[in-house]
C-alpha cells in the first residue's frame, strides 16, 4: 500500500510540475506578444478638456484647408444647425441649411468641410461627448446623402466643452445643441 501513496504522490507532483510550467510559458507569451490585432482608428477627434477661453490653444484638431474663394461663399450660408434635446435627428429645418451646404459642396469637389457637434451641459461629459459624435456624424450622414464625398468632410465633438449661450435656461440649452460647419 504505501508504494501505490508514494507512486501516486509522485504522479501528482509531476503532474502539478507541468501544469505550473505550462502557465508560466503562457504568461511570458502573452507579455511579450500583445495584442494580435488592433482597432481600426476613428475619424472623429475629440476635444481635449482644459482648453483656456474655450477656443484657443489647441492644435491637434482636423482643421480644413478650402480656397478664399470657398471661404467665402461658405461665409454667405448659416453654419449652424439645432438639434432637439437628446437627440441626433435632422430637422426639416436643419435638413434646408445642410441642403444648401451640399450644393456648395458638390460643386466645389475639391472644398473640405469640418462638422463640429456641440451640447448643453445637461448629462456626464463622455454621454455629451458621444452624443456631440453623433450629431456632427448625422450631419455628415446627411451630406453624403446629397452626394457630397465623404472624403471632404470632417467631424470633431466638443460635446459641453464649447457652449454657444452660458446661461442655464431652455433657450441657453437649445442654443447649445448645435452643429457647427465651417470651411
Amino acid at each position: 500500500m504505501s508504494v501505490d501513496c508514494t507512486l501516486s504522490n509522485t504522479g501528482a507532483k509531476n503532474r502539478f510540475a507541468k501544469i505550473a510550467a505550462l502557465a508560466l510559458l503562457s504568461s511570458a507569451v502573452a507579455l511579450t506578444t500583445g495584442c494580435a490585432t488592433k482597432r481600426a482608428t476613428s475619424e472623429v477627434v475629440v476635444a481635449p478638456l482644459g482648453i483656456p477661453g474655450g477656443q484657443m490653444g489647441y492644435t491637434g484638431a482636423v482643421v480644413v484647408d478650402n480656397s478664399n474663394a470657398i471661404i467665402g461663399a461658405a461665409d454667405n450660408l448659416q453654419a449652424v444647425v439645432y438639434f432637439a434635446f437628446d437627440s441626433s435627428e435632422i430637422t426639416s429645418q436643419s435638413a434646408g441649411i445642410l441642403n444648401q451646404h451640399a450644393s456648395l459642396l458638390s460643386s466645389n469637389p475639391n472644398a473640405s468641410v469640418l462638422i463640429a457637434g456641440n451640447t448643453d451641459e445637461r448629462g456626464s461629459r463622455e454621454y455629451n461627448m458621444a452624443l456631440g459624435e453623433r450629431r456632427a456624424q448625422s450631419a455628415s450622414n446627411y451630406l453624403a446623402a446629397q452626394g457630397v464625398s465623404t472624403s471632404n468632410i470632417r467631424v470633431i465633438s466638443y460635446g459641453e466643452e464649447r457652449p454657444a449661450a452660458a446661461d442655464t435656461s431652455e433657450d441657453a440649452y437649445a442654443q447649445n445643441r448645435r452643429a457647427e460647419l465651417s470651411y
